[in-house]
């Protein structure tokens, strides 16, 4: 919205020409969110106390974890409304792709909060159905997907897949593309939200995960840049590095206040939206196998988990001690703040990786 009346005034004031750059944009718009996960964080975690919407520590966990217990959650509102206002300020809202990742945003948001509402209510650990928030989930994508295939006949986007390394490997996948999407979407959702589990653990993730996409949904944009570098080119997806700066800027933002330890945990209001965000902007910008490197810690996280209910099911034997993988090495009797570091510097290491595939291929 302050996109087009600060940019208008460029006729009559040259210097406000700056604003038709995206990259001026995703900067002010990560200055935003941090502005605004600053200024509400204090007062939101005042009115979750108030309204004793506190943290239920589920009964299959980590002693060390029981000192949780009472901590403000559902702090997933505030990274929300960090990420949405700053990119309906600063991104172009005429964008099809900025509005399909609102409203993934808000939606799995919802959804989340409809979870966390529940276990409050119920004042135990679990809230909606595994089966009915799957239902939910896949029912979101499932709607990506269809926008997505209406704008393939337009010719508006492809169903194209690249691969990172072969530049040259480009299947069109046709309707095939549908469930690749949901699967990503929905993957990354439950990814995320099974690394949150330690104070900033999930939260540092994404932000370092975003700040790559930050930067690949620049280049999927800009047709030079993308065609030098042998990537998808996308008309009107570079507007997604705006709002990738937003996820940016209330990631620093929350992270102020959920580092260890946390004053406020951001709840599955949350981890669902910030991972199905990821998943989305993959999709949107064409780098749907790349989110696997991105998102490397992230998978390793969802990996331990299918191995240990795999193996547990099948042989009656655990391969971790505890899953997700970051309680395994609680358990093996890291502490929580070094965990942490090193989880985070892992995930810096896939995104590093990731952005060097963009010159090897």
């Amino acid at each position: 919205m302050l996109y087009y009346l600060l940019y208008s005034l460029h006729e009559y004031i040259s210097p406000f020409n700056v604003f038709r750059y995206i990259t001026f944009r995703a900067a002010l718009a990560t200055l935003t969110a941090m502005i605004i996960s600053f200024a509400m964080g204090p007062w939101l975690i005042r009115k979750l106390k108030e309204f004793q919407i506190k943290q239920t520590i589920r009964d299959v966990v980590p002693e060390t974890h029981r000192g949780k217990e009472g901590t403000p959650t559902m702090g997933g509102l505030l990274v929300l409304t960090a990420i949405v206002v700053p990119t309906l300020l600063w991104a172009d809202i005429k964008n099809i792709f900025i509005w399909i990742l609102i409203l993934v945003i808000i939606l799995f948001g919802l959804l989340g909060f409809v979870d966390d509402y529940l276990k409050l209510r119920r004042s135990r650990s679990r809230g909606l159905t595994i089966k009915t928030k799957l239902l939910c989930q896949i029912a979101i994508g499932g709607a990506v997907a269809v926008i997505l295939e209406l704008l393939i006949s337009k010719g508006m986007y492809t169903a194209e897949l690249s691969f990172p390394f072969f530049k040259t490997l480009t299947p069109d996948l046709g309707w095939l593309y549908v469930p690749l999407v949901i699967a990503v979407i929905v993957g990354a959702s439950n990814a995320v939200n099974m690394t949150d589990g330690l104070d900033g653990l999930a939260i540092g993730s994404v932000l370092i995960a975003s700040a790559t996409f930050t930067i690949l949904a620049y280049v999927a944009g800009h047709a030079i840049v993308a065609d030098y570098l042998n990537v998808t080119n996308v008309r009107g997806v570079g507007e997604l590095t705006v709002a990738c700066g937003g996820i940016v800027g209330a990631g620093l933002g929350f992270l102020w206040f959920n580092c260890h330890p946390a004053q406020i945990f951001m709840g599955d209001v949350g981890s669902l939206a910030l991972g199905a965000a990821i998943g989305t902007v993959a999709v949107l910008i064409k780098q749907e196998i790349l989110l696997l490197l991105v998102g490397g810690l992230f998978v390793m996280e969802a990996l331990s988990v299918i191995i240990q209910v795999i193996s547990f099911r099948f042989y009656g034997k655990r391969v971790f001690k505890m899953a997700p993988l970051h309680h395994h090495f609680e358990l093996l009797g890291w502490k929580e703040s070094k965990i942490i570091i090193r989880f985070l510097i892992i995930a810096m290491i896939f995104a590093l990786l990731s952005l060097s595939t963009l010159k090897l291929r």
